[in-house]
């Protein structure tokens, strides 16, 4: 049986959160994993977990680092510890992802990804962004130019499935990444 995880990779308010909490009421299991911040500013702090430089670099030196990058002027990074405690916890991790390259690091963790793209066009990441009440819209729609322009870097095989947030409803879209992964793992562990 294999251990089941999913990566949502997508431009800013293609639904990442939202889709995330929906898989959350279809099965508590699925948890959006909280990556590592090291924040200019603290800003967001519910989804994440603080850490220093010094940490980030023992990390490191231990290899326990499987992806980090900088967005917004804030360091993320997805440790191995920090996933090792979600499967031990017996959760199905949800990985948000900005980048290609970040979804294809994830490999190094063995475990069955289900990669999925979600997208939605730059007129819905401006409306979304502002409707959250996000402070810095501008920045977010640079973001999503930057993530149309990685996508052209995305081999066929990156993603196992695409779903365009702005003609799914967010519990539509978690039925569909919950059935890709019930079909990819064969079944869910009981």
């Amino acid at each position: 049986m294999t251990t089941p995880a999913i990566v949502l990779y997508g431009p800013p308010a293609s639904g990442k959160d939202t889709i995330t909490a929906a898989l959350h009421q279809l099965d508590p299991r699925y948890v959006g994993f909280g990556k590592i911040k090291l924040a200019a500013e603290h800003g967001d702090t519910t989804r994440y977990r603080l850490a220093s430089a010094l940490e980030l670099q023992q990390l490191r030196a231990d290899g326990l680092v499987v992806y980090e990058n900088d967005r917004y002027g804030n360091r993320y990074v997805v440790d191995r510890p920090g996933l090792d405690a979600a499967f031990a916890a017996g959760q199905i991790p949800v990985v948000h992802m900005g980048q290609v390259v970040g979804v294809r690091a994830l490999r190094a963790y063995e475990v069955d990804w289900l990669p999925v793209l979600l997208w939605c066009s730059r007129d819905t990441t401006f409306t979304r962004a502002r409707l959250r009440g996000s402070v810095d819209v501008d920045a977010r729609l640079t973001v999503w130019d930057e993530t149309l322009q990685d996508l052209d870097t995305a081999a066929p095989d990156d993603f196992a499935l695409r779903i365009h947030t702005d003609h799914h409803q967010p519990t539509e879209a978690a039925l569909l990444i919950d059935a890709a992964l019930r079909r990819r793992t064969g079944r869910m562990v009981e």
